[in-house]
């Protein structure tokens, strides 16, 4: 979150007011958010979210964050390749989910404001790329994985496609793709 100002955060307040951005973002999308909608919504003062957020796109991606976290473990099956599987798998299934299809408005957003981007890049995607590379960190210290692994390009080489495909190309992305698409990766990054 961000830099704590004034008073700690009142957890209810918090909640309610998360819980108002990510109903106004399902609702109406991002761009028809305010700030005085969600404190309206929320039952709270336009003051209150400026004192604990900075800015809409801050308060939007921790009430979208906040909804969606339970839908993204991080899996530990003993198999980098089944992990990397289901984690690639769950990532698709969630961009094409309701919920999901907010993250592709909100890179849409993006292009054009820069606060926004910086937001949805820092707390969504980055965590999401650390996971990727502690998953293949320990499929390569197993010895699954090679030993001169280039991790970020694998990361790339992986999960790029389907963003690519869902932004890009606005293709079909089934577990069938994904499959598909991690088994090819593996066959070039997998150790001899």
């Amino acid at each position: 979150m961000n830099v704590k100002r004034g008073r700690p955060r009142n957890v209810e307040t918090q909640k309610s007011i998360l819980s108002a951005s990510y109903d106004l973002l399902l609702e109406n999308g991002f761009g028809t958010v305010t700030v005085e909608k969600i404190a309206e919504r929320a039952g709270v003062s336009k003051a209150t979210i400026y004192k604990w957020w900075p800015n809409k796109a801050a308060v939007v991606i921790d009430g979208f964050l906040s909804a969606s976290a339970a839908r993204l473990p991080v899996p530990d099956t003993g198999s980098v390749f089944n992990d990397i599987q289901i984690h690639a798998t769950n990532l698709a299934r969630f961009l094409t989910s309701r919920e999901g299809k907010i993250i592709t408005e909100l890179i849409g957003e993006g292009q054009f404001d820069a606060g926004l981007a910086e937001a949805y890049r820092t707390r969504y995607f980055h965590p999401r790329r650390l996971e990727a590379r502690n998953l293949i960190e320990r499929g390569v210290q197993r010895g699954e994985l090679k030993e001169n692994l280039d991790i970020e390009l694998s990361i790339d080489l992986i999960y790029g496609p389907i963003f690519y495909r869902l932004l890009v190309l606005g293709e079909h992305l089934d577990d069938v793709y994904v499959k598909n698409l991690v088994t090819y990766s593996f066959s070039g990054i997998r150790s001899d």
